[in-house]
């Protein structure tokens, strides 16, 4: 009897001992595995303010094909020769009327003077054109022309870099989108996807305009339409939060380039431009910036100017993209941001249409103006 009653005791225990194991191994198999980052990633982490991860990462089936990128200057140039026939027209009616005099040339420098072209750059234009002139003595009004023409390529500066960071080895190219709001900045982000995915790149959008509302679902709805992903976090978000994601989301599916839309709040509160700073130093933290693009408004003239200014203090601006080229802007501007800033021009906005973003070219960009041979 005594004999039994410790074989039942020991199966018995022999089954608590089961039960038990399989309910510590149960826990095992569902606990959070602890990461311990390294020094690096916890300098990273402190920089982006413990921020969520991002609220969405989408990709799409159904895509557009964007026009090709190459010739897209040429196929508009309709549309930039008639919004800057001040430059162009103007000056070749006035350098064609006949004798040119003192009061002529005043006329001149008016009118460059009006198409933005900057104080600078007119004194330049009109004294090597004078003296062209006389030099020619008589000159027909082709001559003046293919005169007027080779000057204006000399200040456009065709020897400028204005190809765009596409590719960096081993990572993705990252491109920084700045600007104030109401010039296009997140449009023109929106058209560069398209711009890169016409060449072949694979393309993922950072969506760091968290202080618009409208600024994510507008770069969302680009991003869906070209097959770009799109990483962006809540509304009010800490922006350099979503750009460090957006970055390391596009180093983790190996994308070719990766293009951040950032905010573009007044550019005179220096809050908001030490956040832009902020953003491009976490940034930093994951992978170099290789390309700052400035969006500026071309019908703004000069006054647009002055916003280059505090962001080329802020951050190392790269390239010029105008926006609103083909509308009532004056020509002028490029020589003259391109002056002021001493980066190139390197894309321009000449409509409304998806595909109405063009890669700079100087020679097709004078030729617009002047008209062909």
């Amino acid at each position: 009897m005594n004999s039994g009653l410790i074989y039942a005791g020991v199966a018995l225990l022999v089954v608590v001992i089961a039960i038990i194991t399989v309910l510590v191994l149960r826990r095992r198999s569902t606990a959070t595995i602890a990461y311990a980052p390294d020094a690096e990633d916890v300098a990273a982490e402190q920089l982006v303010a413990e921020q969520p991860v991002p609220e969405e990462i989408s990709t799409t089936l159904e895509v557009e094909i964007p026009a090709a990128a190459a010739g897209r200057l040429h196929r508009l140039r309709a549309r930039l020769a008639r919004s800057n026939n001040a430059i162009g027209k103007g000056l070749l009616a006035l350098l064609s009327s006949g004798e040119l005099t003192d009061s002529t040339w005043d006329q001149v420098e008016e009118t460059l003077l009006m198409a933005d072209l900057g104080v600078g750059p007119t004194q330049e234009l009109i004294a090597r054109l004078r003296t062209r002139v006389q030099v020619a003595g008589t000159a027909t009004p082709e001559q003046i022309k293919g005169m007027l023409r080779e000057e204006l390529l000399i200040l456009v500066d065709p020897m400028m870099d204005r190809s765009i960071v596409k590719n960096a080895q081993g990572r993705p190219a990252v491109i920084l989108v700045v600007g104030v709001n109401g010039t296009g900045k997140t449009t023109t982000t929106g058209k560069l996807a398209r711009l890169l995915i016409a060449d072949g790149k694979t393309v993922v959008l950072g969506a760091a305009d968290t202080f618009r509302a409208a600024a994510a679902d507008q770069l969302q709805t680009w991003g869906d339409r070209v097959g770009a992903s799109v990483v962006r976090g809540p509304e009010a978000s800490d922006p350099a939060a979503v750009a460090f994601d957006a970055v390391n989301f596009a180093a983790q599916v190996e994308a070719d380039t990766v293009v951040i839309d950032t905010a573009g709040r007044l550019h005179t509160k220096t809050g908001l431009m030490d956040e832009l700073g902020k953003v491009k130093r976490v940034i930093e933290k994951k992978s170099p910036v290789d390309e700052i693009l400035l969006v500026l408004d071309a019908t703004t003239g000069q006054n647009g100017l002055a916003q280059a200014r505090v962001f080329q203090d802020v951050v190392d601006i790269t390239g010029i993209a105008l926006t609103k080229l083909d509308g009532t802007a004056r020509g002028g501007i490029v020589v003259a941001v391109q002056r002021e800033l001493g980066v190139p021009v390197k894309l321009v906005g000449l409509g409304e249409g998806p595909d109405d973003l063009a890669p700079f070219d100087p020679i097709e960009f004078v030729e617009a103006l002047v008209g062909d041979s």
